[in-house]
Formats: C-alpha cells, sequence, structure tokens
C-alpha cells in the first residue's frame, strides 16, 4: 500500500518495523471525500430528554430509557429514579397481563397472534419477552424478537427482550419500572413473556393483572413441568395449538383441567379460573380470549379487587426493593469482600459448618464484632 499522508501505521506496529510490517490502515472520509471526520459521540441525555422522548413514544429514547434502568451503574439508577417521578403520572393505564409456560407450549406464537390481533383493534401493546440468561455472560440471547417478526414490524407495538439474569421466576429485577416506562409511552396492553419454569412465577403474578398459564395437549406432566402451584395462581389456562389433529387432544385437556380446577381456590377474589382452548397458528380463541380478560378488568374492578392487588403490590414491590439492597450492600461490604474466600475453603475444608459461617458474615455486616 502506498505510504502517504492518508495513511498511518497501526497502534501494535513496533516503532522501527521494516517491511515484514505491511500494514497500513487508510484514514476514513466523509461522504464528500475531504478530511476524516470522527464519530459523533452520543449525546449525553438530560432527565427531561429521557421523560420527554418516553411521554412522546419516541422508540429510541424508550428502549435508551429501560437500558438505563436496567443499568447497575449507581449514577444511572438515580437517573432512572428522576425519569419515572417525572412519567409517574401518566402511568398506570393499562391491562398488565403475564403469560407463563414451559417451553413449547407456543409463548411466543400466541403472543405476536394476540398482539397483532390487539394492534388490528386500536390496541397499543408492549411485550416484556425476558429470555433465559447465559450463565456465563448474564446475557440473553434475544431470541423473542427474532421470533416475534411480524409482531416486531408495527409501528403499535413495541418489543423489548431482557435477560434474566439468574433471577427468581424469569424475570429481570427492573421489570416493574419497565412496566411504568411502557405505560407512560401509550401502550395500553403490556404483555409479560416469562421463562417458565414452574412454581417461581409467582414472582409474575405479584406484578401483573391477570396471570396466563399456557398449556399444551398431548403430553403427560412430566414432560410439561407444571405443578400445582403455578395454576393455583393463574386467571386462566389456556390450551394452544387446538388445530388439525390435535383439536381433539386439547378437548380432552380441556376438559380434564376444567375438572381439576374445580377443586382449587381462585386466584383472584370473585373471579373463577377456567380452561380454554386457542390456537395461535390459526387465530382461533384468540377474540373470546381477550374478550374474557376484558370481563376480568371489567369485574375486578367493579368489585375492588383490581385497585386493591395494585396497592398490595406496590408494598410487595417495596420489600422486593429493600432484600435487593440488603443483598447488594451485604455482599459489597468490605468486611464481607475480605473474610468470604476464607470462610468458603473452611466449609470446603469442614473446619466450619455453613450455618456457623453465615452468622459470622452476618454479625459482621451489622458491626456486632470487629472481625472473626
Amino acid at each position: 500500500m502506498k505510504n502517504d499522508k492518508n495513511t498511518y501505521k497501526p497502534d501494535w506496529q513496533p516503532e522501527n518495523a521494516g517491511k515484514e510490517f505491511a500494514v497500513r490502515v487508510v484514514k476514513g472520509t466523509d461522504s464528500v471525500g475531504s478530511k476524516y471526520v470522527a464519530p459523533a459521540k452520543k449525546k449525553q441525555l438530560s432527565v427531561d430528554d429521557y421523560a420527554e422522548g418516553v411521554l412522546n413514544n419516541d422508540r429510541t429514547l424508550l428502549a435508551r430509557t429501560i437500558t438505563l434502568i436496567e443499568s447497575n451503574s449507581q449514577a444511572h439508577h438515580q437517573l432512572s429514579q428522576e425519569v419515572l417521578k417525572k412519567v409517574l403520572p401518566k402511568t398506570g393505564n393499562s391491562i398488565r397481563i403475564g403469560i407463563t409456560g414451559v417451553p413449547g407450549a407456543g409463548k411466543s406464537t400466541f403472543i405476536e397472534t394476540l398482539g397483532l390481533y390487539l394492534i388490528k383493534h386500536g390496541h397499543k401493546v408492549a411485550v416484556l419477552a425476558v429470555d433465559p440468561s447465559s450463565t456465563v455472560t448474564k446475557g440473553s440471547i434475544l431470541g423473542d424478537k427474532t421470533r416475534m417478526e411480524n409482531l416486531s414490524k408495527e409501528p403499535s407495538a413495541f418489543i423489548r427482550p431482557s435477560p434474566s439474569s439468574g433471577t427468581l421466576g424469569g424475570v429481570t429485577r427492573k421489570s416493574r419500572e419497565t412496566i411504568l416506562v411502557c405505560e407512560a409511552a401509550g401502550y395500553d396492553v403490556i404483555l409479560i413473556e416469562t421463562v417458565g419454569v414452574g412454581q417461581s412465577e409467582v414472582t409474575v403474578r405479584s406484578m401483573v393483572d391477570f396471570f396466563l398459564l399456557l398449556q399444551i395437549a398431548g403430553a403427560g406432566d412430566e414432560l410439561q413441568g407444571i405443578k400445582k402451584g403455578v395454576i393455583e395462581i393463574a386467571d386462566a389456562l389456556l390450551i394452544n395449538k387446538a388445530d388439525g389433529d390435535n383439536e381433539k387432544k386439547a378437548e380432552m385437556a380441556k376438559a380434564e383441567y376444567s375438572n381439576a380446577l374445580h377443586y382449587l381456590q381462585p386466584a383472584t377474589k370473585g373471579w373463577t379460573t377456567q380452561a380454554y382452548n386457542c390456537s395461535a397458528l390459526t387465530g382461533k380463541g384468540i377474540p373470546e380470549l381477550w374478550e374474557l380478560v376484558q370481563s376480568f378488568a371489567k369485574a375486578t374492578k367493579d368489585s375492588g379487587v383490581f385497585q386493591e392487588r395494585r396497592k398490595r403490590q406496590s408494598i410487595e414491590w417495596m420489600f422486593s426493593l429493600i432484600e435487593d439492597g440488603l443483598k447488594s450492600n451485604f455482599y459489597n461490604h468490605e468486611k464481607i469482600k475480605e473474610n468470604l474466600p476464607n470462610l468458603k475453603k473452611e466449609i470446603l475444608g469442614e473446619k466450619i459448618l455453613p450455618t456457623k459461617a453465615a452468622e459470622n458474615l452476618l454479625e459482621l455486616f451489622f458491626n456486632k464484632y470487629t472481625s472473626l
């Protein structure tokens, strides 16, 4: 390559290198071929910038606000709290629907079909699809946005895949705040898809109004992995894939689940949980399901159960944040970080019981003792 003023040596090349280092880097140019122009840095947004972007449903700023909320940085946390304070008056005007079910139940296909139906009828839909996190990087494969291809193209839909980061129930620690900003942006239906791991879905129940359990026919309980505890917190049980040769099996499954539900306590006061059939592939049963959700919202609002649940969830949210804060402070405490590795070794060497080790660390954290 010609050695001229428009090229330079890469940083890793020795200063007095000979011809064995033939690599040269060509300086970038702008659209008219003039002097290199460095790419502009992303603008540092203010609280008002974020808040106005959310309230105006600027999808880029909405996504950046959620990223801010999900950040573990203390500075970002403080900024996100100011943004939430600004948009809070515009929140709460949605129906929040939690959707769970085992892998293979067709949750993503169902959500896309339901979402497209709702948009067609004038609704704005936000989907918070929580992907399983990598145990190595804590990142997410973000597969749901790929699977919901048609829904993601809709201007009235907003899909946010987020890594679960090992959080109980497969929901991110910041999901409640994400719900609020989506509501402030004007989305009146919030769909929360969870990983679907069984008992821990009670975490999702604590942040939604209506909880839907998606099932499939023709699979045993061992395969589906659905436990009684999950059925007990569901407001409706939906057997998906009720089409083609599977339609008769779905009807039989519906009858079996309907019988079982008679013996369970309702998840919501004044509401009877029942089993239904649908096909996310053909759209069968989707309109009826939405009518069911609307009936649920009206009945619970008329009885005051809807508002009472929202208030109770706010209290639960506070306790959840307290627990998160205590856990974070505990593990970031200097004395804990200093002594924890040694205690781990002592436990592995059977020199101390785990109960005693935990007791020592807690005493240290609460400053009862100055040393172990």
